[in-house]
């Protein structure tokens, strides 16, 4: 029987210096996917709030979206761990919200930890989350939750300072109990230095090569969005082409009485 990967399995890829391979997928058909390519971590991202809902920020996204998603993604993967993102305003409110809401992600959605946005300041409520048995994984430098308080999507921690206080951050959180940090846009020199600083492991996104491990959302990698062209993002495949040809032959073939073929589509 497949086993599904633990905090402890992720914690043995760090300390054997594995890198670890993290993917944002959202559903049922890209988690079996995912599967079969056998990644370890599966993050459902508020960024479906961007990929599957169709809006400009993750803003919109709600604790019942997250826990629909991880649902569906928990039936197409059997072996991946599984970390769901606590949306915006779910948790920022009162470590009560935040405390709630974490454990509905796991008890209603399946997830096996909760990922949540900020610094310091969100020590005492991943204290608290870990005192009740909810694992948490942290998130530095873009934080796409505060994307109108950034001004936009822009790399963060630039600067002495910016540096000194991401890092700062980053030990705080580590103290609170975080057991994984995710590094989004940040320049490579700092997600070194922040790497090396701590012992849990830490997930890149546009932070350069020196991270424990690294996260790509899956429509990303796979090439369904010609118009989304970050930095950090390497392509594997073209995904929106042949899917866009292979709609467009459909429609041919329909228009023209070419599909179905009665000799071997029908019954």
């Amino acid at each position: 029987m497949t086993r599904r990967k633990t905090i402890r399995d992720i914690h043995r890829l760090y300390t054997d210096q594995t890198p670890i391979t993290m993917v944002t997928a959202y559903d049922f058909t890209f988690a079996r996917l995912v599967e079969k390519a056998d990644l370890d971590i599966i993050l459902i991202g508020d960024s479906l709030g961007n990929v599957i809902q169709g809006h400009d920020t993750t803003v919109p996204v709600e604790v019942d979206d997250i826990i629909y998603h991880t649902r569906a993604v928990m039936r197409g993967s059997h072996s991946a761990h599984i970390v769901a993102d606590l949306p915006f305003m779910s948790y920022q409110a009162s470590n009560d919200d935040g405390l709630r809401n974490a454990g509905r992600l796991l008890k209603e959605g399946g997830a096996q930890a909760v990922k949540l946005e900020g610094g310091e300041t969100l020590a005492p409520m991943i204290e608290r989350m870990t005192d009740a048995g909810i694992p948490t994984v942290g998130h530095l430098g873009l934080t796409p939750q505060s994307v109108h308080a950034f001004g936009g999507f822009r790399v963060q921690g630039r600067g002495d300072d910016a540096a000194r206080q991401l890092l700062a951050d980053a030990r705080a959180l580590e103290d609170a109990g975080i057991y994984l940090l995710v590094l989004e846009m940040v320049p490579t020199e700092l997600a070194q230095r922040v790497t090396e600083a701590l012992s849990i492991p830490t997930i890149g996104i546009g932070a350069g090569s020196k991270t424990s491990g690294q996260v790509l959302v899956i429509q990303d990698l796979l090439g369904m969005n010609s118009d989304f062209e970050p930095r950090f993002l390497k392509r594997y495949a073209n995904l929106e082409r042949t899917i866009v040809d292979a709609l467009s032959t459909y429609g041919d073939e329909v228009r023209q009485h070419h599909f179905p073929n009665d000799d071997e589509h029908a019954y």
